[in-house]
């Protein structure tokens, strides 16, 4: 008899957006450094793989105030990681990094210290963005065209690759008896010249003991299922459904072959939230408070408003969508600007929507964000979550609470012991195990630079 593919679990600090109800009375802070550590550590009781920080690069704003539902206040992510590194052994660090506003060797340096101090256990969620609202917080402003932003993320990606890839697995040699304390070629000289990038380095962190950082990524497009097989190790999908699951889980891995990977080398954990119950009955109506915390009145409005492009504030959340017609040209639009066919187009899938199933603005906002992707008893969840991965509908979840920093206590708790006792999750962490080996990923498979010179050390009169 053949044992059971293992569950791989993650676990997704939100902070303050749709998912959480930061109005709760136990919610707790989402910047104060005791969230993130309670949160680490419980998850490491609860033998996941990793934990995942987003990130907001700007704050969300709506009719010119900062709108309360986004990542708020957050601070710097890899700041963070390295802080929760200190205080835990074994779980994985993972945070979401841009590729359209930052620079491949700098955040590659960063990304390889964490992994180097860490013990082996980093990982980078590499996202892009491609709007102008966030591109106003930089320098070079505006945005990149969907293409564009998808070129410059396989070209970073390729690029840092290289970069970790330029130190060999032994160095460096620090040998007190020779003298020696690197080999000539080592590291090997990154010269890179693409249609993003021109860089001549030599990068100056040594490899950690997992090779490079875990890279994991979160696009759903034709391109950006296109970088998860060329460059990805896990995907953090949004397709919960299982045939949906099962569909992407499909297309995605039946990518691999084309750039030399197998099946095993990529992880596709989508993001699931849950509620729990001593009956079904009990989980439902949790379930249902829940998503009406998480969807307030005026959240509703938002959304819609965001949708719209207009104010439709003088609209009943409990009523039908709005019979106005979309300010495509708006500043509240926030990127649908001059797509008119695009919004024109979604609007009237949220009124086939609200109308198939007669929905209000309310009911309609919490069918398409506060959708519980697991409800029941933890028998029937773990008995889900099991056959998802047997079926290779995934690899397993990426669990999102609904609380900070408490949301995951009652999954570890009542689903984690359900899970071990099917022989589908594991007992305890390897000691010394890296992030790869936890998610058990092949050893990386090192890139060849552009260009390799040997490094040597100038002479003294030379310098």
């Amino acid at each position: 008899m053949s044992l059971p593919r293992q569950i791989h679990l993650a676990a997704h600090f939100p902070g303050v957006n749709s998912t959480t109800v930061w109005t709760d009375p136990s919610a707790g802070s989402q910047i104060e450094f005791d969230s993130f550590a309670h949160f680490a550590r419980n998850a490491e009781r609860g033998l996941f793989d990793y934990v995942f920080l987003a990130e907001g690069l700007r704050l969300r704003e709506h009719k010119g105030r900062v709108h309360e539902l986004d990542v708020l206040g957050r601070p710097n992510t890899l700041s963070i990681l390295a802080a929760l590194a200190a205080i835990t052994e074994h779980v994985g660090l993972v945070g979401t990094l841009n590729t359209t506003f930052n620079e491949p060797y700098e955040l590659a340096r960063q990304l390889s210290t964490l992994d180097l101090l860490s013990g082996g256990r980093a990982g980078w969620n590499a996202v892009t963005s491609s709007d102008a609202f966030h591109g106003a917080n930089f320098r070079r402003g505006g945005y990149l065209d969907h293409a564009d932003r998808y070129e410059r993320a396989r070209e970073f990606a390729d690029l840092a690759k290289k970069l970790w890839d330029s130190w060999p697995e032994d160095a460096p040699r620090a040998d007190a008896g020779s003298g020696v304390f690197l080999d000539e070629d080592v590291p090997a000289r990154v010269r890179h010249r693409g249609s993003q990038f021109d860089v001549d380095a030599l990068f100056d962190v040594p490899r950690s003991p997992q090779g490079r950082p875990v890279i994991v990524q979160a696009g759903d497009s034709a391109d950006g299922r296109g970088f998860g097989a060329e460059h990805a190790e896990v995907i953090f999908s949004l397709h919960t459904e299982f045939e949906a699951a099962r569909a992407f889980y499909d297309d995605v891995k039946g990518k691999l072959p084309a750039w030399g990977r197998d099946e095993e080398s990529l992880k596709i954990l989508p993001a699931a939230t849950f509620v729990l119950g001593d009956t079904e009955q009990e989980a439902q109506e949790r379930s249902r408070e829940i998503a009406l915390a998480q969807v307030r009145p005026e959240v509703a409005l938002t959304y819609v408003e965001q949708v719209w492009g207009r104010d439709l504030s003088g609209y009943d959340p409990d009523g039908p969508l709005p019979d106005v017609d979309p300010d495509t040209g708006s500043e509240t639009a926030r990127g649908w600007a001059n797509r008119h066919a695009a919004v024109r187009a979604r609007i009237a899938k949220l009124r086939e929507l609200s109308d198939a199933e007669g929905l209000s603005i309310r009911d309609l906002v919490i069918r398409l964000t506060a959708t519980h992707t697991f409800v029941g008893t933890p028998q029937r969840i773990a008995a889900e979550i099991d056959r998802y991965v047997q079926e290779r509908a995934t690899d397993g979840f990426t669990v999102v609470g609904h609380l900070t920093p408490h949301g995951l206590d009652e999954f570890t708790e009542r689903v984690v012991p359900l899970l071990q006792e099917r022989g589908s999750y594991r007992q305890s962490y390897e000691e010394g195990a890296t992030l790869r080996d936890l998610l058990g990923l092949p050893a990386p498979r090192a890139t060849v630079p552009l260009t390799t010179v040997p490094f040597t050390t100038p002479s003294l009169a030379t310098r």
